[in-house]
């Protein structure tokens, strides 16, 4: 078989169109579908509204909060009143909303999630003090109990970790839910300072509190000095895979452990990205080196499809300490690729 004439007027024939929509793989075809109007035309990244993953806006009144037709709700929680080291992850929602060029075709999981869910950006969280950090919580606690009940999967960018209590409080309101968790940190510490609601602890209250199934529970990606102050997982029942075993054990039997402890239960997703090493993500309170890489942190979250994933949050990014936006752009794409897991989730 040699190139001659005739296959290159075939191809000519198939593709010399004057708009983007010349797939002919049904696959290509259908997500073109979805995102090219008539003519080829797509809306240029950099423009218009930005919002969380380019979603469409749809603003929550929290006094009249109407939800219709939406299946999962992705919102900002611009609070950082609990981190124990460098604050700024109060900017992490509006950092996200800035990257302009994720998605919107997810090709490991052939799933266009915007296109392919009813999905919306809400907005953020309206914080009644930006001082008082448990009247945030309750008011976390409260936005995110709106969406629950109203039958919507909620998704929240923080902020620092400790807003993943209120968001699990709301999410396991009637029974506790197991959690895939990546992180540098188990977030299971306890009292600093009078505090036990800082974001080194919000796992340990959400399980004293009946919220979080501990046994049903793997921490992924853990690290660093403050090993030592994680003790409490591994008293709970809690899996705990250090990065330090990641090389030896290898993705693929990670992923099968998480699915194993995780079962066909309801699940929560809880990414930090501090779990990426430094050199992909400085722009957090907490770096930790000897974490994991992009590629590594995609092929853990796709390995989850098909879990049933009922909430989700991506936390600790913040972006003063990245002034090349990396952290920000790699957060988005976890987020991304978080959001389209619920597509493959039961019910969802």
């Amino acid at each position: 078989m040699v190139w001659d004439e005739e296959k290159r007027r075939r191809l000519q024939s198939l593709y010399d169109k004057p708009a983007g929509e010349d797939m002919h793989n049904p696959l290509f075809r259908r997500i073109a579908d979805m995102i090219f109007s008539s003519g080829g035309k797509r809306q240029a990244p950099y423009a218009g509204l930005p919002t969380l993953l380019d979603a469409p806006f749809h603003q929550i009144d929290p006094l009249a909060p109407d939800f219709t037709d939406l299946q999962i709700a992705l919102f900002g929680v611009p609070m950082d009143l609990g981190v124990t080291n460098r604050n700024g992850s109060r900017f992490g929602p509006r950092a996200l909303r800035a990257i302009e060029r994720v998605g919107p075709y997810n090709d490991a999981l052939e799933v266009a999630p915007i296109h392919e869910m009813r999905v919306a950006d809400i907005g953020d969280v309206p914080l009644a003090s930006r001082f008082d950090l448990a009247q945030s919580h309750k008011d976390i606690e409260a936005f995110c109990k709106q969406v629950v009940e109203a039958g919507v999967r909620p998704v929240a960018v923080g902020g620092d970790h400790s807003i993943s209590h209120p968001l699990l409080k709301a999410v396991a309101a009637d029974r506790p839910v197991g959690m895939v968790h990546i992180d540098a940190h188990c977030d299971t510490g306890g009292t600093y300072e009078g505090e036990k609601f800082h974001h080194g602890g919000p796992f340990r209250n959400a399980v004293l509190e009946g919220v979080l199934d501990p046994e049903r529970t793997i921490q992924i990606g853990i690290r660093g000095a403050a090993e030592y102050i994680w003790e409490f997982s591994e008293a709970a029942g809690m899996t705990v895979i250090h990065a330090s075993e990641i090389n030896r054990m290898g993705l693929p039997e990670i992923i099968a452990q998480a699915r194993r402890i995780i079962g066909d239960g309801p699940a929560y997703f809880s990414f930090d990205v501090d779990s990426l090493d430094p050199a992909f993500a400085p722009g957090t309170g907490t770096p930790e080196v000897g974490g994991l890489t992009t590629r590594e942190a995609l092929e853990l979250i796709r390995g989850m499809k098909g879990m049933n994933i009922v909430g989700a949050d991506v936390v600790e990014v913040a972006p003063q300490y990245d002034p090349t936006t990396n952290t920000a752009q790699n957060a988005a794409q976890m987020l991304f690729e978080i959001v389209s897991l619920f597509k493959f989730a039961p019910d969802s």
